[in-house]
């Protein structure tokens, strides 16, 4: 009598049944595990844009009325409207909508007519391929500029070159 090990009704309904129960008892305890450890092994879970942090630094901007361009876009600046600035000045803030290519984003200082006076530029903090808010910092220097009312803008890098895709927001300031 030969024997038929992979034939049998024994092999390819029992233990086939048998080993599908225990493969899916170790995947609800490894899923089990990972979402108890969900920010070592799923950390994509939970957009980390959805929480805006603000530091001391920076003030949440509340009343626009004096700011222009896409005023809805920016969330907090440390810079308010009106604030007299000389020398070099250190800034951060928070802006949603797009405004960053490659973690940067355009600051530049525009004068009273809103005609470029210098043209700058700042990095993002955390991830910046979001359309939600991204914090920024960087550096102007104010020292050479001619003095009197200006501008901030906070441009989008505009990868495209499209004047269609541009967006700004504009602070007033006053240079000393």
């Amino acid at each position: 009598m030969e024997k038929k090990y992979f034939g049998s009704k024994f092999y390819s309904s029992t233990l086939n049944t048998i080993l599908l129960f225990v493969l899916i008892v170790l995947m609800i305890v490894a899923l089990r595990f990972m979402y108890k450890n969900q920010e070592t092994y799923l950390p994509n879970l939970k957009d980390k844009n959805d929480v805006v942090t603000i530091d001391k630094n920076m003030t949440p901007i509340e009343n626009k009325e004096q700011i222009s361009g896409n005023k809805d876009d920016l969330v907090a600046f440390s810079i308010m409207p009106n604030t007299k600035v000389k020398g070099i000045v250190s800034y951060r803030g928070i802006v949603k909508g797009g405004y960053f290519f490659e973690a940067n984003i355009l600051i530049n200082v525009l004068d009273s007519n809103k005609k470029v006076l210098l043209k700058s530029n700042a990095m993002a903090k955390d991830d910046w391929m979001t359309s939600g808010p991204v914090n920024f910092e960087g550096n102007i220097d104010f020292t050479n500029l001619k003095k009197g009312q200006a501008y901030i803008e906070i441009h989008n890098d505009n990868a495209s070159g499209l004047s269609e895709n541009d967006k700004n927001i504009l602070i007033p300031i006053i240079i000393e």
